[in-house]
Parts: structure tokens; sequence; C-alpha cells
């Protein structure tokens, strides 16, 4: 990852450009650049997008591009997937930018797929967990081709709730009861 420039805000953070598609987190004031995804976890990505856009609309499912404000650092996420409220796409467009921001509603859902490396295993079970709770998105999951396995973490009053489905398992989602995929099926790319 390289260090890229020093900004002060996420609407500085927003309002940067440095001409290229390159993404970034915005760390301690710093631009770090997130590294390219996997063509495996874009072939994943892709796949639950579409069975995503089957239940809530093509319009409010986003892969890899839409930045998360978020708590605590770094300031932003881009999530492999996020599904929106209903009334996200609107606003949305007013912004010019594909952020959801502290002052809008949080996702629905965002889901990580862990790329290989104790390090993204950490950040996707712990620092992006951590953050999404705090932000307070209802529905997190994670899924892991290392551990072949898909975790649903499920917002209560008490934090995260976590239901980890493998093999030809039926992935249960408290918010989208017409999801169909096994762990499998969300595994093979």
């Amino acid at each position: 990852m390289v260090q890229v420039t020093q900004l002060k805000t996420f609407d500085d953070y927003l309002a940067y450009s440095d001409g290229t598609d390159n993404r970034y987190e915005l760390t301690n004031g710093e631009l770090v650049e997130v590294p390219p995804e996997s063509d495996e976890n874009v072939i994943m990505a892709r796949a639950m997008d579409r069975a995503l856009s089957d239940i809530v609309g093509f319009r409010r499912v986003r892969t890899h591009q839409l930045a998360l404000e978020m708590p605590g650092q770094p300031k932003n996420r881009f999530p492999d997937i996020t599904v929106l409220r209903p009334e996200h796409p609107e606003q949305l467009k007013g912004l010019g930018q594909s952020a959801i921001r502290f002052d809008m509603a949080p996702p629905m859902l965002v889901i990580e797929i862990v790329s290989p490396g104790a390090d993204n295993q950490r950040r996707d079970y712990i620092d992006k967990r951590n953050q999404y709770e705090w932000r307070g998105i209802p529905e997190y999951w994670i899924v892991d081709p290392v551990l072949r396995q898909v975790t649903v973490l499920s917002l209560t009053d008490n934090g995260y709730e976590e239901v980890i489905f493998t093999e030809d398992e039926t992935v249960v989602s408290p918010m989208f009861s017409e999801w169909s995929l096994t762990a499998a099926e969300m595994l093979s790319a």
C-alpha cells in the first residue's frame, strides 16, 4: 500500500482526485491505496451482486466502489458488496459521490470477501466488524474462501450475533429471507 497525500477531513477525502481509478482509505489524515481485488473475489462478488439484485433491485446493490464514512480509523471502507436502503439511491444522486455519509442511515448489508493472508483476516473479522457494528449496519457477512465458510453477523442490542454456514448449508439472512444460496455456492468462483 502506498501512502499518497495528507487530508484532514472526510469532505477533503471526497473532494480529492488524483486522476486515477485508485481507491484509498483515509487513515490518520493520510490516503492509503487499497490494492485491487483478486479475480476470484471479483467473480464471487458479481455472483452475490446478481443474487441480491434479484431480491432488492440492481440500483440498491453496489460492489467495491461505494465508500462508507466510518468511525475510528480508517475514516472510510469500501465493502466488496453493499446493499443500500430504499432511500439511498436518490440521496447518492444529490451527493455527486458514491459515499454513505454519517448523516445518512447505514446501509442494510455489507459483505466482505476475505483475501488470503493473516492481515486480511484480522481486518475483516476484527477491524471491519467493529467499525460496521459501531456504524449500526444491521447485517455484515464475511465470505471466507480460505476457511470455506460464510459468517452472518446480525446487529442486536448487545452487538453483532454471529452464525457460521459451511458447505451445503443454505445461508440464512434475517433481513433477506429470499436468499437461497448455500455457503458452497457463495464460495465458488
